[in-house]
Protein backbone atom coordinates (compact mmCIF):
# COMPACT_ATOMS: atom_id res chain seq x y z
CA UNK A 1 0.00 0.00 0.00
CA UNK A 2 1.31 3.47 -0.89
CA UNK A 3 1.46 5.53 2.28
CA UNK A 4 0.02 8.79 1.06
CA UNK A 5 -2.90 10.54 2.72
CA UNK A 6 -5.07 12.58 0.39
CA UNK A 7 -7.48 15.25 1.56
CA UNK A 8 -10.41 12.93 0.88
CA UNK A 9 -9.00 9.82 2.60
CA UNK A 10 -10.69 8.66 5.79
CA UNK A 11 -8.57 8.71 8.92
CA UNK A 12 -9.45 7.17 12.28
CA UNK A 13 -9.24 8.88 15.67
CA UNK A 14 -9.06 6.35 18.52
CA UNK A 15 -10.08 8.02 21.79
CA UNK A 16 -9.36 6.16 25.03
CA UNK A 17 -11.62 6.78 28.02
CA UNK A 18 -12.42 5.49 31.47
CA UNK A 19 -15.29 6.81 33.65
CA UNK A 20 -14.87 10.47 32.83
CA UNK A 21 -17.86 11.29 30.64
CA UNK A 22 -17.72 15.06 31.26
CA UNK A 23 -14.16 15.25 29.94
CA UNK A 24 -14.94 12.94 27.02
CA UNK A 25 -17.89 15.14 26.11
CA UNK A 26 -15.57 18.15 25.76
CA UNK A 27 -13.19 16.08 23.64
CA UNK A 28 -16.04 15.02 21.35
CA UNK A 29 -17.20 18.64 21.09
CA UNK A 30 -13.71 19.50 19.85
CA UNK A 31 -13.73 16.60 17.40
CA UNK A 32 -17.12 17.58 16.02
CA UNK A 33 -15.84 21.13 15.42
CA UNK A 34 -12.89 20.08 13.23
CA UNK A 35 -12.22 21.93 9.99
CA UNK A 36 -11.28 18.59 8.36
CA UNK A 37 -14.11 16.10 8.69
CA UNK A 38 -12.76 13.19 6.68
CA UNK A 39 -12.30 11.04 9.77
CA UNK A 40 -14.16 8.64 12.00
CA UNK A 41 -14.10 8.30 15.78
CA UNK A 42 -13.59 5.02 17.62
CA UNK A 43 -14.02 5.38 21.38
CA UNK A 44 -11.87 2.75 23.10
CA UNK A 45 -13.49 2.33 26.50
CA UNK A 46 -11.49 0.63 29.27
CA UNK A 47 -14.54 -0.46 31.28
CA UNK A 48 -16.56 2.71 31.95
CA UNK A 49 -20.02 2.52 33.46
CA UNK A 50 -23.43 3.50 32.13
CA UNK A 51 -22.98 7.32 32.34
CA UNK A 52 -20.25 7.16 29.70
CA UNK A 53 -22.30 4.90 27.44
CA UNK A 54 -25.37 7.14 27.78
CA UNK A 55 -23.38 10.28 27.00
CA UNK A 56 -21.85 8.71 23.90
CA UNK A 57 -25.26 7.56 22.69
CA UNK A 58 -26.58 11.11 23.10
CA UNK A 59 -23.58 12.72 21.40
CA UNK A 60 -23.66 10.24 18.52
CA UNK A 61 -27.12 11.47 17.55
CA UNK A 62 -25.63 14.78 16.36
CA UNK A 63 -22.19 13.58 15.31
CA UNK A 64 -21.00 15.01 11.95
CA UNK A 65 -18.63 12.03 11.57
CA UNK A 66 -19.06 8.29 12.19
CA UNK A 67 -18.77 7.25 15.86
CA UNK A 68 -18.07 3.74 17.17
CA UNK A 69 -17.91 2.81 20.86
CA UNK A 70 -16.00 -0.34 21.81
CA UNK A 71 -15.97 -1.48 25.44
CA UNK A 72 -13.99 -3.95 27.52
CA UNK A 73 -14.55 -5.13 31.08
CA UNK A 74 -13.00 -3.11 33.91
CA UNK A 75 -10.08 -5.27 35.01
CA UNK A 76 -7.65 -2.54 35.99
CA UNK A 77 -5.56 -0.25 33.77
CA UNK A 78 -5.59 -1.95 30.35
CA UNK A 79 -4.96 0.92 27.98
CA UNK A 80 -2.95 -1.24 25.57
CA UNK A 81 -5.78 -3.73 25.12
CA UNK A 82 -8.30 -0.92 24.77
CA UNK A 83 -6.27 0.80 22.05
CA UNK A 84 -5.81 -2.50 20.20
CA UNK A 85 -9.58 -2.90 20.14
CA UNK A 86 -9.77 0.58 18.68
CA UNK A 87 -7.22 -0.24 15.97
CA UNK A 88 -9.11 -3.42 15.13
CA UNK A 89 -12.31 -1.44 14.53
CA UNK A 90 -10.61 1.36 12.56
CA UNK A 91 -11.50 1.77 8.89
CA UNK A 92 -8.92 4.45 8.14
CA UNK A 93 -5.41 3.60 6.94
CA UNK A 94 -3.98 6.29 9.24
CA UNK A 95 -4.75 6.21 12.97
CA UNK A 96 -4.56 9.15 15.39
CA UNK A 97 -4.60 8.32 19.11
CA UNK A 98 -6.20 10.82 21.46
CA UNK A 99 -7.02 10.54 25.16
CA UNK A 100 -10.48 11.22 26.53
CA UNK A 101 -9.20 14.21 28.50
CA UNK A 102 -7.31 15.91 25.65
CA UNK A 103 -9.43 18.44 23.77
CA UNK A 104 -8.27 18.99 20.17
CA UNK A 105 -8.08 22.42 18.58
CA UNK A 106 -10.20 22.89 15.46
CA UNK A 107 -7.33 22.22 13.04
CA UNK A 108 -6.04 19.12 14.87
CA UNK A 109 -7.07 16.63 12.16
CA UNK A 110 -5.94 18.93 9.35
CA UNK A 111 -2.51 19.36 10.94
CA UNK A 112 -2.03 15.65 11.48
CA UNK A 113 -3.03 15.04 7.88
CA UNK A 114 -0.45 17.59 6.73
CA UNK A 115 2.32 15.96 8.79
CA UNK A 116 1.60 12.37 7.70
CA UNK A 117 4.52 10.84 5.82
CA UNK A 118 5.37 7.29 4.66
CA UNK A 119 6.72 4.97 7.35
CA UNK A 120 6.60 7.74 9.96
CA UNK A 121 5.00 8.08 13.38
CA UNK A 122 4.06 11.58 14.58
CA UNK A 123 4.30 12.25 18.31
CA UNK A 124 2.10 15.20 19.12
CA UNK A 125 2.25 17.77 21.87
CA UNK A 126 -0.05 19.09 24.60
CA UNK A 127 -0.86 22.17 26.64
CA UNK A 128 -1.55 21.41 30.31
CA UNK A 129 -4.57 23.05 31.92
CA UNK A 130 -4.71 23.77 35.64
CA UNK A 131 -7.26 22.39 38.06
CA UNK A 132 -9.30 25.61 38.36
CA UNK A 133 -9.61 26.08 34.60
CA UNK A 134 -10.40 22.40 34.07
CA UNK A 135 -13.17 22.45 36.66
CA UNK A 136 -14.69 25.58 35.09
CA UNK A 137 -14.46 24.10 31.59
CA UNK A 138 -16.20 20.90 32.68
CA UNK A 139 -18.88 22.64 34.75
CA UNK A 140 -19.77 25.12 31.99
CA UNK A 141 -18.87 22.91 29.02
CA UNK A 142 -16.65 25.65 27.67
CA UNK A 143 -15.68 25.36 23.98
CA UNK A 144 -12.01 25.70 24.90
CA UNK A 145 -10.97 24.58 21.41
CA UNK A 146 -12.06 27.94 20.00
CA UNK A 147 -11.80 30.59 22.74
CA UNK A 148 -10.18 33.96 22.13
CA UNK A 149 -6.55 34.97 22.52
CA UNK A 150 -7.59 37.29 25.35
CA UNK A 151 -9.06 34.38 27.29
CA UNK A 152 -5.84 32.39 26.96
CA UNK A 153 -3.62 35.32 27.88
CA UNK A 154 -5.62 35.66 31.11
CA UNK A 155 -5.28 31.93 31.83
CA UNK A 156 -1.53 32.10 31.28
CA UNK A 157 -1.26 35.07 33.63
CA UNK A 158 -3.24 33.12 36.23
CA UNK A 159 -0.97 30.08 35.86
CA UNK A 160 -3.76 27.92 34.45
CA UNK A 161 -1.88 26.82 31.32
CA UNK A 162 1.78 25.89 31.02
CA UNK A 163 2.44 27.50 27.63
CA UNK A 164 0.76 29.96 25.32
CA UNK A 165 2.62 30.37 22.03
CA UNK A 166 1.69 26.94 20.57
CA UNK A 167 -1.98 27.95 20.73
CA UNK A 168 -1.45 30.60 18.07
CA UNK A 169 1.65 29.53 16.14
CA UNK A 170 1.66 26.92 13.40
CA UNK A 171 4.99 25.65 12.11
CA UNK A 172 4.98 23.76 8.77
CA UNK A 173 6.55 20.38 8.10
CA UNK A 174 10.16 21.49 8.48
CA UNK A 175 13.22 19.27 8.66
CA UNK A 176 13.64 20.03 12.38
CA UNK A 177 10.57 17.90 13.09
CA UNK A 178 12.54 14.75 12.26
CA UNK A 179 13.82 12.87 15.31
CA UNK A 180 17.19 11.16 14.93
CA UNK A 181 17.46 7.81 16.68
CA UNK A 182 15.23 6.89 19.58
CA UNK A 183 14.41 9.77 21.93
CA UNK A 184 12.24 9.12 24.97
CA UNK A 185 11.10 12.70 25.44
CA UNK A 186 7.77 13.68 23.93
CA UNK A 187 6.23 10.21 23.53
CA UNK A 188 2.59 10.33 24.62
CA UNK A 189 -0.27 8.32 23.17
CA UNK A 190 -2.63 11.06 24.29
CA UNK A 191 -1.61 12.55 20.91
CA UNK A 192 0.15 10.22 18.49
CA UNK A 193 -0.43 9.17 14.87
CA UNK A 194 0.77 6.19 12.86
CA UNK A 195 -0.10 4.18 9.78
CA UNK A 196 -2.31 1.21 10.48
CA UNK A 197 -0.03 -0.99 8.37
CA UNK A 198 2.95 -0.07 10.58
CA UNK A 199 0.92 -0.78 13.73
CA UNK A 200 -0.11 -4.16 12.34
CA UNK A 201 3.48 -5.01 11.41
CA UNK A 202 4.62 -4.65 15.04
CA UNK A 203 1.49 -6.34 16.44
CA UNK A 204 0.07 -3.15 17.94
CA UNK A 205 0.29 -2.24 21.61
CA UNK A 206 1.71 -4.87 23.94
CA UNK A 207 -0.98 -6.01 26.34
CA UNK A 208 1.55 -7.65 28.67
CA UNK A 209 2.30 -4.14 29.98
CA UNK A 210 0.21 -3.80 33.13
CA UNK A 211 -0.45 -0.74 35.26
CA UNK A 212 0.29 2.84 34.26
CA UNK A 213 3.35 3.71 32.29
CA UNK A 214 5.38 3.41 29.10
CA UNK A 215 3.24 1.14 26.95
CA UNK A 216 3.32 4.16 24.63
CA UNK A 217 7.15 4.34 24.68
CA UNK A 218 7.21 0.59 24.02
CA UNK A 219 5.11 1.10 20.90
CA UNK A 220 7.44 3.83 19.61
CA UNK A 221 10.56 1.77 20.45
CA UNK A 222 9.27 -1.17 18.42
CA UNK A 223 8.28 1.11 15.53
CA UNK A 224 11.80 2.57 15.68
CA UNK A 225 13.35 -0.92 15.69
CA UNK A 226 11.19 -1.78 12.67
CA UNK A 227 12.60 1.16 10.71
CA UNK A 228 9.72 3.60 11.15
CA UNK A 229 10.86 7.23 11.33
CA UNK A 230 9.52 9.78 13.79
CA UNK A 231 8.41 13.40 13.63
CA UNK A 232 7.53 15.80 16.43
CA UNK A 233 4.13 17.45 16.10
CA UNK A 234 5.06 20.53 18.16
CA UNK A 235 3.55 23.88 17.13
CA UNK A 236 0.95 22.12 15.02
CA UNK A 237 -0.98 19.40 16.81
CA UNK A 238 -1.21 20.65 20.42
CA UNK A 239 -4.16 19.37 22.41
CA UNK A 240 -5.62 20.92 25.57
CA UNK A 241 -4.97 18.40 28.34
CA UNK A 242 -7.51 18.67 31.16
CA UNK A 243 -6.16 18.43 34.70
CA UNK A 244 -6.58 15.19 36.62
CA UNK A 245 -4.90 13.52 39.63
CA UNK A 246 -1.97 11.26 38.78
CA UNK A 247 -2.58 7.56 38.27
CA UNK A 248 -0.87 5.09 40.58
CA UNK A 249 2.62 4.54 39.18
CA UNK A 250 3.81 1.47 41.03
CA UNK A 251 4.65 -0.34 37.76
CA UNK A 252 6.43 2.57 36.06
CA UNK A 253 10.02 1.45 36.78
CA UNK A 254 9.44 -2.15 35.67
CA UNK A 255 7.75 -0.98 32.47
CA UNK A 256 10.53 1.49 31.74
CA UNK A 257 13.16 -1.22 32.18
CA UNK A 258 11.33 -3.41 29.66
CA UNK A 259 11.32 -0.62 27.09
CA UNK A 260 15.05 -0.02 27.55
CA UNK A 261 15.73 -3.74 27.11
CA UNK A 262 13.63 -3.90 23.94
CA UNK A 263 15.50 -0.97 22.45
CA UNK A 264 18.79 -2.78 23.05
CA UNK A 265 17.46 -6.11 21.75
CA UNK A 266 15.86 -4.68 18.60
CA UNK A 267 12.41 -6.06 19.49
CA UNK A 268 9.70 -5.20 16.99
CA UNK A 269 6.64 -7.31 17.81
CA UNK A 270 4.39 -7.17 20.86
CA UNK A 271 4.22 -10.36 22.91
CA UNK A 272 0.45 -10.10 23.05
CA UNK A 273 -1.09 -7.62 20.69
CA UNK A 274 -3.35 -7.22 17.70
CA UNK A 275 -2.79 -10.71 16.31
CA UNK A 276 -2.79 -12.79 19.50
CA UNK A 277 -5.65 -11.16 21.37
CA UNK A 278 -9.25 -11.45 20.30
CA UNK A 279 -10.31 -7.85 19.84
CA UNK A 280 -14.01 -8.36 19.85
CA UNK A 281 -16.84 -7.21 22.07
CA UNK A 282 -17.06 -8.58 25.56
CA UNK A 283 -19.90 -11.10 25.93
CA UNK A 284 -23.34 -9.70 26.75
CA UNK A 285 -22.38 -6.11 25.93
CA UNK A 286 -24.25 -5.37 22.69
CA UNK A 287 -25.57 -2.02 23.97
CA UNK A 288 -22.06 -0.73 24.48
CA UNK A 289 -21.26 -0.58 20.79
CA UNK A 290 -22.63 2.35 18.87
CA UNK A 291 -22.04 2.54 15.14
CA UNK A 292 -23.34 5.71 13.53
CA UNK A 293 -23.10 6.79 9.90
CA UNK A 294 -21.86 10.31 9.27
CA UNK A 295 -24.62 12.91 9.37
CA UNK A 296 -22.69 15.12 6.97
CA UNK A 297 -22.06 14.24 3.33
CA UNK A 298 -18.33 13.89 2.79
Amino acid sequence: MTQIIKSTDLMTVVITTYNRPDALQLVLDGCFAQTDRNFEIVIADDGSGAPTRDMIEHMALRAPVPVTHVWQADEGFRAAASRNKGIARARGQYVIFLDGDCVPQRDFIARHRALAAPRTVVTGSRILLGQKLTEAALARRLPIYQLSAGFWWRQRAAGQINKLLPLFTRVPDIAQRRVKGFVWRGIKTCNLAAWRSDLEAINGFDETFTGWGHEDADLVVRLHNAGVARKNGFYATEVLHLWHPHEARDREKQNQDRVIARLAQGTTRAERGLHQAEHVLEPNQPADVIDTPSLVEQ
